[in-house]
């Protein structure tokens, strides 16, 4: 009770706790509602952490074997330590690391030549976090657009990397990329707009340092 309620006059005090006893079933009622909703919200914020450090112990060992370029057995598991990436993302898709499982699994098929199953996970990754690895994983997506024969979109996917990536360790390869294909669909303007682009921007970066020959060559293409 506040501190002006216990120096309020005895008469508000006297109908104060006529009031609780006339009340007392729907007050308590109201407290079990609350009670029931902060435990709900306790044992919900539990339970994701729990997911989460489980999350991250079962990505663990399908990374070391996607690193390792053990690419089926990192996307399957094998029976033992290795759930594989697949269940991963299916089973703790509510956290950081079963968001960041799909990224694995759409790059393991990339691999393996699945471009349907690398794009189904690849765009199913959620890529708005980490300042590297949102935009890479867009980029990927970009090439796996590209390996489907489904140019247009590859280009402004790349694009989208590149410019959500803003560095000139990965914005000069994505866009790069996109000019190569462009240049193959004779869209030798587009590119030059690209390599352009990396030469007035990302000019120190190690594609910034040869981008010359490709704006030479788009021009002569012109």
């Amino acid at each position: 009770m506040s501190e002006n309620k216990k120096n309020a006059p005895n008469m508000e005090a006297a109908l104060e706790q006529t009031f609780v006893q006339k009340n007392l079933k729907k007050i308590g009622a109201c407290i079990g509602i609350v009670l029931i909703v902060v435990f709900a919200a306790i044992g919900c914020k539990y339970y994701f952490e729990s997911q989460s450090k489980k999350a991250a112990e079962a990505l663990y060992p399908c990374e070391q074997q996607f690193l390792q370029g053990n690419y089926e057995k990192a996307l399957n598991g094998d029976g033992l330590d290795v759930i594989g990436l697949v269940e991963v993302a299916k089973k703790y898709s509510s956290t950081k690391s079963g968001n960041l499982a799909k990224l694995y699994t759409g790059l393991a098929y990339y691999k393996l030549g699945k471009m349907e199953d690398a794009e189904n996970y690849l765009d199913d990754f959620d890529a708005k976090d980490d300042e590297m690895i949102s935009p890479a994983a867009i980029g990927a997506l970009g090439n796996v657009y590209a390996e489907l024969g489904q140019n247009d979109k590859a280009v402004e996917t790349l694009k989208k990397a590149a410019k959500k990536a803003d560095s000139s360790v990965l914005s000069p390869i994505f866009l790069i990329q996109a000019g190569e294909i462009l240049e193959g669909e004779g869209k030798t303007a587009e590119a030059l707009k690209l390599y352009e682009e990396i030469q007035n921007h990302y000019r120190s970066s190690m594609q910034g340092q040869v981008i010359e020959k490709y704006i030479e060559r788009a021009k002569l293409a012109k």
